[in-house]
């Protein structure tokens, strides 16, 4: 049943089912908004690394992680 896995045609029936579904009108909308969700997950994930994280501070003896509003408090000195 699963031999030959995913085909083209499988993911054009997909397509047809997801613009049945949600419309023609709403899909562009769904696309930018889950493009801005992944561009805000990618600038988190960048800024704890460059900030090192909590688990940096754990590993390099430092004390708890401060709390979110303190580290943005301190940055904005």
């Amino acid at each position: 049943m699963l031999r030959n896995g995913l085909e083209p045609w499988h993911l054009l029936i997909v397509a047809i089912v997801f613009l049945v579904l949600f419309g023609s009108k709403k899909l562009p909308d769904m696309a930018r908004s889950l493009g801005k969700s992944a561009r805000i997950l990618k600038s988190e994930a960048a800024a704890m690394k460059s900030d090192g994280g909590p688990a940096a501070e754990r590993a390099s003896g430092g004390g708890p992680a401060a709390p979110a509003g303190d580290r943005d408090r301190a940055r904005d000195r």
